[in-house]
């Protein structure tokens, strides 16, 4: 044994025999919620200024997001500041409600209302304690104790929102640690705060399950959502949210089951940004929901763009090897990779619009501002198809097969010997050196 293995224990999974997620199929975008502004922000080590965000909050209108969290008002001055900012300068469109978070303390939900005061929609996001290591060794607060904590502030959130005339405001609650909570108790609290709340079938509240720290494979987190989704009462009032962290690199698959299990809402965050591993990405649940044939209702044609704007604002960086956005995620280097992929393009070029059919590519990187990529590209694994096509799109040379053989051979020697990738610049240069 080379870890203390036995410091821990399993979650104990739901009985839940008559599961019907498994069977069903995702046919339909989920509302998207943006949290990069909350919880992506407060997640860096220098967190983004007034600027910053006014300018991340712009990119994330025009790609679409209706609903958008862009802060925790009464953490600190800035985010007050930045919330007031959109609403008395009038920048938040018609059709877009902003989203604001707070804990459930008296103090810290007057100033979260004194900052959205004159918003036309807004949804204000309360949560609590209710996982077991949260409640007792956090808070030190038995579960009647946060019962207690809940209704308080669900009788106060009601009472504020009921005093702002002319504003649309939507309830959020969620029990924290959802995934950690015992389903029965997350169920009570639920239903303990519903019974104040009120929500109808014509003004929806919405509860977010939150996997705020992933301590389970993603199956086990789609029956909690399943089993909760059955039970809960109120549910045609109810719309049913997945908010789920990716500390173990599941937070994508994790919130693609829970929308098989019944959740209708996503908050997530531009390629996964977060605390610790991160947020469900929803840029990778978007483009996946793409690739299946449905739109996912956001605009994601220029992810160059994309990319751009958030580098720039958040000071991070994005994986070579991202999905969808990373610098090499089209790339092929192997020959066998390369030789398929030929082909395939070759095929849509003269099938025309018979559908996508590319091996290795599952999107066409044209549809999401990507034509100009170098799809392949040449090291000491390339082949006689991959030298061959890289010299034909660098130089408009057409080899017959025999001598890209030959040259691709000499090739993968040049680039064993220099241990590194050969650029097409490169690799027409030698052509015509070892061609004379």
């Amino acid at each position: 044994m080379f870890l203390p293995v036995k410091k821990y224990k399993p979650l104990n999974p739901l009985e839940l025999p008559d599961r019907e997620w498994p069977s069903k199929t995702i046919q339909h975008p989920p509302r998207w919620c943006s949290v990069d502004l909350r919880d992506g922000n407060q997640a860096l080590a220098s967190p983004m200024n007034v600027q910053q965000k006014l300018e991340f909050f712009q990119l994330l209108v025009e790609m679409g997001f209706k609903e958008i969290e862009v802060g925790f008002p009464a953490a600190n001055d800035p985010e007050f500041v930045f919330v007031r900012s959109l609403i008395d300068n009038d920048m938040i469109p018609d059709d877009v409600a902003i989203q604001v978070i707070t804990q459930s303390r008296p103090d810290l939900i007057g100033r979260t209302f004194e900052s959205i005061r004159g918003a036309r929609k807004v949804i204000v996001n309360f949560y609590v304690p209710t996982s077991p290591v949260q409640r007792e060794t956090v808070f030190g607060k038995t579960k009647a104790d946060i019962v207690g904590m809940a209704m308080s502030a669900a009788e106060q959130i009601r009472r504020e929102a009921e005093r702002m005339e002319g504003s649309d405001v939507i309830y959020l609650f969620a029990p924290e640690s959802f995934s950690q909570t015992e389903p029965e108790f997350a169920l009570e609290i639920c239903h303990a705060v519903m019974d104040i709340l009120e929500p109808t079938i014509e003004r929806k509240a919405i509860v977010n399950l939150p996997a705020s720290v992933e301590v389970s494979s993603p199956n086990v987190y789609a029956d909690q959502i399943e089993w909760f989704c059955r039970n809960v009462s109120f549910r045609k009032s109810l719309i049913i949210g997945a908010h789920v962290h990716n500390d173990r690199g599941t937070g994508v698959a994790a919130t693609e089951l829970a929308l098989l299990a019944g959740a209708e809402r996503v908050e997530g965050t531009l390629f996964g940004i977060g605390e610790r591993a991160g947020n469900a990405d929803i840029l990778t649940l978007a483009l996946n929901m793409y690739t299946q044939g449905i739109d996912p209702g956001l605009r994601l044609n220029d992810l160059s763009r994309v990319t751009s704007v958030f580098g720039r604002c958040t000071g991070c960086t994005i994986n070579e090897r991202h999905p969808y956005a990373g610098e090499k995620v089209f790339s092929t280097f192997a020959g066998s990779h390369q030789d398929a992929l030929e082909k395939g393009l070759r095929t849509c070029r003269r099938d025309g619009g018979d559908g996508w059919k590319v091996p290795y590519l599952p999107i066409d990187p044209a549809d999401i501002g990507r034509a100009s990529e170098t799809l392949i590209r040449i090291n000491s694994y390339s082949g006689t198809t991959g030298v061959q096509f890289v010299i034909e799109q660098a130089s408009g040379r057409v080899l017959d097969r025999e001598d890209a053989r030959l040259f691709s051979k000499r090739i993968k020697e040049i680039a064993g010997q220099r241990g590194c990738e050969l650029s097409p610049g490169q690799v027409v240069e030698f052509f015509h050196t070892e061609s004379g």
